[in-house]
């Protein structure tokens, strides 16, 4: 029932093609394979292999693909497993009907997606943390350039990218990287993301 509602959803717009479903992760990992489809809305919770692991093994072996996870879990710690996965959008169930389009759209396009209320309850989580640990927020911290480069590196783009983008040398771009990771306290692209998320560098 939910996969044809998706189904519905997606090919009303005209824009969308179906190519496939699978009712289980290790089928759509195999699906995967087999169909090589461009995106994948894939259910964080699947009997025989979850979401997110199944995520992984699809994009670690073709990382063309993109993959939003649809999930019933908003708290920080599902998400960040899912970009650490490689994960490029990530819905909750109770907005999908309104999301999914706009998300499988921005996706194609390159770009990021999390449901509106993911962003608001991470900014919510961040400022509380802040808060009660009496830290200050370190985006004044950041150089002009600094910025453009976390913009750009939370937006899935590549430091080979962001150079020609920028006209800098790759080198330039991965000094900027680390010197914004430094002062933001981040470890990872995935906390870059978050990080973008939750201060409205990139908006759902």
């Amino acid at each position: 029932m939910v996969r044809s509602g998706l189904r519905t959803l997606l090919e009303k717009t005209g824009e969308v093609s179906v190519v496939g479903e699978a009712a289980d992760g290790l089928e759509a990992v195999r699906l995967a394979a087999e169909v090589q489809p461009d995106i994948i809305v894939m259910d964080i919770a699947m009997p025989k292999l979850n979401g997110i692991d199944a995520a992984a093994q699809i994009i670690n072996r073709n990382p063309e693909t993109k993959v939003v996870i649809l999930s019933m879990h908003s708290d920080e710690s599902y998400i960040l497993r899912a970009l650490n996965a490689g994960v490029k959008g990530y819905l909750l169930k109770d907005s999908a009907e309104d999301d999914i389009y706009p998300a499988v759209r921005t996706v194609a396009a390159g770009r990021p997606y999390f449901s509106p209320a993911i962003a608001s309850t991470l900014l919510e989580e961040y400022l509380q943390m802040m808060k009660k640990h009496k830290v200050q927020d370190s985006y004044d911290l950041l150089t002009d350039r600094e910025r453009q480069v976390l913009q750009l590196l939370a937006e899935g783009k590549s430091n080979k990218e962001v150079a020609a983008l920028l006209d800098l040398s790759p080198y330039t771009v991965e000094s900027h990287r680390t010197n914004l990771m430094q002062k933001l306290n981040l470890h990872n692209t995935a906390e870059i993301v978050l990080y973008a998320v939750r201060k409205n560098i990139i908006v759902p």
